[in-house]
């Protein structure tokens, strides 16, 4: 078979050249271009503010990004692939809307005020939006950061981590060499007096723009899903008193079970209220403690994708995670898995006594039918003696009839003794009744 030879030109391909395309062939194959990295060119400030969307829908931010100059006819259909950069004189704005939050992130070039060697300078006045536009952005804020990036000389440890500490505002701070040594990153882990958290990246110069978007994007994710994840922490903390009071009770009632000190009422009345507090709890969260697990797993990515080296006398980000993030993250798994352990408890228990409830019934029907059997073999006696009276009673009346129809013939001058005949004939009658008694059971036994 000969197939065509290839075209140079994109235009001679047949349309049919493949199968049918599936109907998410396209839509899945684009998901790894949807949200691009920011191209930054250093030094730059990075103004970035993600808020929580539920109850936000997509046009209401569309009409807050309608705000920005020139964007009063911004499509509605620009919102629907989830992410939107916007690109003005010397600055962009993007939007990124997530299943949870939405974040507006903002690269522009950094004031000269705000290089190497100012202690902790403002920011917010060199913002390129209005102080009214982001205040208003639709949603409540989870997570606002300013990130600097710069140029600096990485060859003097000592006089880079002065100025940076300088900069961050003379506090203590946690820091890395990203990349095994092509940057730092540093910052202080509070929220300022503005709102803001503040990151510092400080890189050699001739860092490309591709690699500092890379490292701003890393890094804002890296806060912004480790206070996601935090999110099931007060949850967990609310919920465990509660746990501590169901899994007492189960323990009661698992007591009262094995001695039957209660009723069996009494025990399923407590265990259908146990199990509707913990199926409802169970409802109602299960879906952030899931959100926690995905959100730690992602900043625990994140942080491999640092490749962070230490510098001599700093705590790390990754070592910051471990120990602040890590026993939170546990907290969260832990009352989740009491949660379902739980559940599955109150099953077993209501098992138990389900067994315990079903014994007890076939105990009882047990009991009902011996003395329904009893009462059947009474009535089958009682039946035996009545059919006993029965056969005598016709057999009287028969003997009757006879004795009247002998003394009738007497009288009509027959040669008879009423009396005696009637005497004789009292053992056939008996026997003709009985055996008449007996077909008729037979029959009645015989029909279906």
């Amino acid at each position: 078979m000969i197939f065509p030879s290839p075209s140079t030109s994109d235009s001679a391909m047949p349309d049919n050249f493949l199968p049918p395309d599936d109907a998410l062939r396209t839509t899945l194959h684009n998901e790894v271009h949807a949200r691009p990295s920011a191209r930054v060119r250093l030094p730059a400030l990075i103004s970035y503010v993600a808020v929580l969307n539920a109850g936000v829908t997509r046009e209401l931010e569309r009409q807050h990004l309608n705000g920005l100059p020139g964007q009063h006819d911004l499509p509605p259909a620009s919102l629907h692939d989830n992410f939107l950069r916007l690109r003005f004189a010397g600055y962009t704005v993007r939007w990124e809307r997530h299943t949870e939050f939405t974040r507006y992130t903002i690269v522009q070039p950094l004031p000269a005020t705000a290089l190497l060697g100012a202690a902790e300078p403002e920011l917010l006045s060199a913002l390129v939006v209005t102080p009214e536009w982001l205040r208003n952005i639709p949603g409540r804020t989870v997570a606002a950061i300013q990130l600097v990036m710069l140029d600096g000389d990485l060859s003097d440890e000592r006089a880079l981590m002065a100025q940076a500490q300088a900069w961050l505002g003379g506090h203590s701070v946690v820091a890395s060499q990203l990349g095994n040594g092509h940057s730092w990153a540093l910052t202080t882990f509070r929220i300022a007096g503005d709102g803001f958290e503040r990151m510092l990246v400080i890189a050699p110069p001739g860092m490309t723009e591709t690699r500092a978007g890379r490292i701003s994007q890393r890094l804002l994710e890296l806060e912004t899903y480790r206070l996601m994840a935090l999110r099931g922490l007060p949850v967990a903390k609310q919920l465990a008193p509660m746990l501590a009071e169901a899994e007492g009770a189960l323990a009661d009632t698992t007591a009262q079970l094995e001695f039957k000190s209660a009723s069996d009422q009494d025990l399923l009345d407590t265990l259908v209220s146990l199990a509707a507090r913990v199926e409802r709890a169970t409802a109602e969260h299960v879906y952030r403690f899931s959100a926690t697990r995905a959100y730690a797993a992602l900043v625990a990515q994140r942080i491999t994708e640092l490749r962070e080296k230490p510098i001599p006398g700093t705590q790390t980000l990754g070592e910051f995670m471990q120990h602040r993030l890590s026993p939170a993250i546990a907290t969260v798994a832990a009352t989740a898995q009491r949660l379902t352990s739980l559940s599955e408890r109150v099953s077993r228990t209501s098992a138990l006594l389900r067994t315990r409830v079903d014994i007890a019934t076939e105990v009882q029907n047990r009991q009902l039918l011996e003395k329904l059997t009893r009462g059947q073999e009474l009535q089958l006696r009682l039946q035996s003696t009545v059919e006993g009276l029965s056969i005598a009673a016709i057999s009287y009346y028969v003997v009757s009839l006879l004795l009247y129809g002998g003394k009738a013939l007497k009288a009509a001058g027959l040669p008879l003794n009423p009396e005696i005949a009637a005497g004789a004939v009292i053992p056939l009658v008996l026997w003709a009744t009985w055996r008449t008694t007996r077909r008729i059971h037979a029959k009645l036994h015989a029909s279906p």
